[in-house]
């Protein structure tokens, strides 16, 4: 039964299959192939953007920036295929991602 659906980035998602390591350890071994990044980083990501407060950037768009972890805004555009951030925002993303390299 689904309690409610929320987008989460793979290294959030590493966290709840890992309470069942014998269960899920394909799915483990398949994250850990595409993430080191540990969940407590991924939260601090996806506050640190949500903060910014920027109204064209949804969850979905917060867990692709969390999962590609763009280095510059050719490569955070690329995620924003739906609307097109300007130049402040980018910077603002760019700027909060750097913090946590």
């Amino acid at each position: 039964m689904i309690k409610n659906e929320t987008s989460l980035s793979m290294a959030e998602i590493k966290e709840y299959v890992e309470k069942n390591q014998e269960r899920n350890a394909d799915i483990i071994a398949f994250i850990k192939k595409f993430t080191k990044m540990k969940s407590e980083n991924a939260k601090k990501i996806r506050e640190e953007i949500q903060k910014l407060d920027l109204m064209k950037i949804k969850d979905e768009h917060i867990v692709k920036i969390i999962d590609l972890f763009p280095e510059n805004k050719e490569d955070l555009n690329k995620i924003f295929t739906d609307i097109s951030l300007n130049e402040d925002e980018t910077t603002k993303v760019l700027e909060t991602i750097k913090q946590f390299k």
